[in-house]
């Protein structure tokens, strides 16, 4: 243990001032043009989805001129749906949680449904043809706000009205939810009247033209919803963006394969510093803490994981124990999605705070007393959100339309307080990391590591602050477009970012690769991923009542989307050897296998389960189908835990390897939990997820998406198999991959303070350079003299 420490006083700047940029003007100049280029486009976008979004009515009227609902109406019955944790159960205009219904879609089913039998009734002799005519007959009068519905419109109304009433009011857990759910007959009128208004958008023309507000989704042949020629026209020509990009990018490697990518021919002879070589700063020191939190967040979230899917698997109890009347499946859900984006989050949180010395060679003395109150903070907001959902979801009356308890929409289901605190606490992170890097930052190019490390951290609170814009009273299809920034830009392009930012560090600080080459790697990477990043995430927006140059830029870049992702896999096998090709003077081993393995199954992940299963999802025509399907929880489970769940776990093995003492490091387990967790999530998506998938997206085309959709479909014994088939993997994935996984964070947090303590890092803190070589395995084991 520690009993002091040593270097100078924390301010002594080790670094000769003014280093200059060591990459040429032309890679600045491609990233400016790229973003200048995705964010005017954007911002004509969101121009467009305010001003030619399907319309929200201001009151909906009998033909006598009766109100059947208001404006006011709809707004109440969508703060309803998102504070009840509704779209964790179902979705909304495809979007939300897969075991309840689409409730756009069967209102759309319902109330044609109803109105054929009343039309039949009456002796009407083409009964299709009139039901057709009458959904899809756009009534609204721009000039006073108003939509007027048939009789037999305002009937179905009635009727479907009572349909929630009964099947919200259920007094048992037959659905998943609580009993006696939803009761009160006034919120029941106000979440009809929001899912009524959705389906008369997907099936009204939207003026103009001969498609729907949501271009003709869902699919529906009661009111002619069929696949629209933009829909087929745009799922072609993403296809020859894909096939075209991928031939200019291969074109491209064979004549600059080495100068760009992962190479190491300029990297010098070197010899790894073992963990117990290595000095760290009481900041890095602080991280045990977080690490371990990280942990236990993991393994719960794989627990309710576990859970949801037993919910779709048998609906009817938990093994016996009606577990549904305080752990519904929309607040299980909730949490588990809730958990995943907290728990990864906290790791590169914690990562960018250890890495933060070793960049700056010092840090100043109060930082580990800041990192301390950071964690305090993301504790509060992490457990007081949890609790806030609990009593949001169960209907307490005095927490219903709280600022401090009320959930919000899908992804930022976190209470209105606590997503402000949450954005508050990244700040917070993002002026830690600054404080400890602001006398490097002072001798640095803008262009250099340390001010890319910064420029990629803070974009991280800045682009998930946006999700603030989608409020629960704002117009579902402008809440929805700030909604994906969140979904989509600040997951798939920013913290993409990052995390390049931060491996291309990890191995210029190990040695691995010089700073010009990972400066090389990391702009070339923001420039691919931003060329389909940015303007790919309207791909989110095909059907949510946007114009149709949406889709049409959606579709277009996100097909770009998979291209750096192909050049990656390409790259993979370089990454993968640079730590064996290192030489060094001794034959001590290569000490962080297991982490470097991890960012090895991101790249893997990256491209099958972002790249492959994204792209599967994301070309309109399949998209038209399947959204809301296991295809796109195949995508999601593949992506999210795949790419930053891994990097999550990897960047904690990276620097426990430091904070647990040589003799004390379980290189078994580490070895466990990697196996473990790459099995674990490969045997969900292809025994259950995957296959699942596909059976629903033929059924949708088949027999319809309303009864692919249906939990009279989804409990077929043919599915329930393959919802009981995933058990093995999350056992392996839980048991073998996070329980190992923890004991390794609470060994950091039990042996944290072991070792010796400084403020000041030597210039190479983790390698040093030797002139005669010897060839180094990662695993050790003797080396080869020349």
């Amino acid at each position: 243990m520690a009993t002091g420490t040593t270097g100078r006083e924390a301010g002594t700047s080790l670094e000769p001032a003014g280093r200059a940029a060591l990459v040429g003007k032309g890679w600045v100049q491609g990233v400016a043009l790229v973003m200048l280029f995705g964010f005017f486009v954007m911002g004509i976008l969101a121009y467009r989805t305010y001003t030619a979004s399907m319309p929200e009515p201001e009151q909906v009227v009998a033909t006598d001129g009766t109100v059947v609902f208001t404006g006011e109406d709809i707004s109440a019955g969508q703060e309803i749906f998102t504070a009840r944790g509704l779209q964790q159960y179902g979705s909304i205009m495809g979007h939300g949680g897969y075991l309840g219904p689409d409730f756009t879609a069967e209102y759309l089913r319902l109330a044609t449904e109803n109105v054929k039998e009343q039309l039949a009734a009456g002796g009407a002799t083409d009964v299709s043809a009139e039901v057709s005519e009458m959904f899809r007959t756009n009534t609204y009068d721009e000039s006073t706000g108003t939509v007027t519905y048939t009789p037999e419109q305002v009937a179905a109304f009635e009727d479907i009205q009572a349909h929630y009433a009964a099947y919200f009011g259920e007094a048992s857990t037959k659905y998943g939810l609580p009993p006696s759910f939803i009761t009160d007959p006034e919120q029941i009128h106000d979440l009809t009247a929001f899912f009524s208004w959705t389906a008369w958008a997907s099936a009204a023309e939207r003026p103009g033209h001969d498609y729907s507000y949501t271009n003709n989704w869902p699919p529906e042949p009661r009111v002619d919803n069929t696949p629209t020629a933009d829909l087929v026209v745009w799922s072609a020509l993403s296809l020859v963006v894909l096939i075209g990009g991928t031939g200019i990018l291969f074109a491209i490697y064979g004549r600059w394969s080495r100068k760009i990518g992962w190479h190491s021919e300029e990297a010098p002879a070197i010899s790894f510093k073992q963990p117990g070589e290595v000095s760290l700063t009481p900041g890095q020191r602080a991280t045990a803490w977080f690490f371990f939190v990280v942990a236990m967040l993991f393994l719960v979230q794989a627990v309710l994981g576990g859970l949801v899917e037993h919910y779709r698997a048998d609906l009817s109890t938990f093994f016996g124990v009606d577990i549904a009347r305080w752990l519904p499946f929309n607040l299980a859900r909730t949490w588990h999605l809730q958990l995943s984006l907290f728990w990864t989050a906290a790791s590169f949180l914690a990562a960018g705070i250890f890495l933060t010395p070793f960049i700056a060679r010092r840090e100043p003395k109060g930082q580990a007393t800041l990192s301390y109150v950071l964690l305090g903070a993301v504790a509060f907001v992490v457990f007081g959100s949890l609790i806030a959902e609990f009593f949001s979801i169960h209907g307490f009356e005095w927490a219903q339309d709280s600022f401090f308890l009320s959930q919000q929409w899908e992804y930022l289901d976190l209470p209105r307080f606590f997503q402000v605190l949450l954005t508050i606490g990244m700040f917070i992170w993002i002026a830690i990391i600054f404080r400890g890097i602001r006398a490097k930052l002072k001798g640095e190019a803008l262009t250099n590591m340390p001010w890319l490390f910064f420029f990629a951290g803070l974009a991280i609170p800045a682009f998930y602050a946006v999700g603030l814009l989608a409020g629960v009273e704002t117009h579902l299809t402008v809440a929805e477009f700030w909604r994906f920034w969140v979904v989509h830009l600040w997951v798939e392009d920013f913290l993409e970012l990052f995390t390049t930012v931060m491996v291309a560090y990890v191995f210029v600080l190990l040695g691995v690769v010089r700073e010009k080459i990972a400066i090389g790697i990391i702009f070339l990477d923001v420039i691919l991923y931003s060329m389909g990043g940015v303007l790919g995430t309207m791909h989110h927006l095909y059907f949510s009542g946007t114009p149709v140059e949406h889709m049409a830029l959606g579709a277009a870049f996100s097909a770009a989307e998979v291209i750096p992702l192909t050049f990656l896999t390409v790259e993979a096998w370089a990454f993968m050897q640079l730590g064996a090709r290192q030489e060094g003077r001794n034959d001590g081993p290569f000490p962080h296998r297991w982490a470097v393995m991890f960012l090895v199954a991101v790249g893997f992940w990256n491209f099958l389960g972002a790249g492959v299963f994204g792209f599967l999802i994301n070309l309109p025509i399949v998209s038209y189908y399947q959204i809301g399907t296991a295809l796109t929880a195949n995508h999601g489970h593949a992506a999210m835990m795949g790419v930053y769940g891994m990097l999550g776990v990897g960047l904690a093995m990276f620097a426990l390897r430091y904070l647990i003492p040589a003799p004390k490091w379980p290189e078994r387990l580490a070895k466990i939990s990697f196996w473990s967790l790459n099995i674990g999530l490969a045997w969900m998506v292809f025994a259950t997820l995957l296959p699942l998938g596909i059976l629903q997206l033929y059924h949708s085309v088949g027999e319809g998406y309303y009864e692919a959709r249906s939990l009279g479909y989804l409990t077929t014994p043919g599915n329930a198999l393959l919802e009981w088939g995933r058990m093995p993997g999350d056992i392996i994935f839980i048991v073998g991959g996070c329980v190992p996984f923890l004991w390794i964070a609470w060994l950091g947090l039990r042996h944290f303070r072991h070792g010796t303590t400084s403020y000041e890092v030597p210039e190479n803190p983790l390698y040093e350079e030797v002139e005669h070589t010897a060839t180094t395995r990662w695993g050790g084991g003797g080396s080869t003299q020349r």
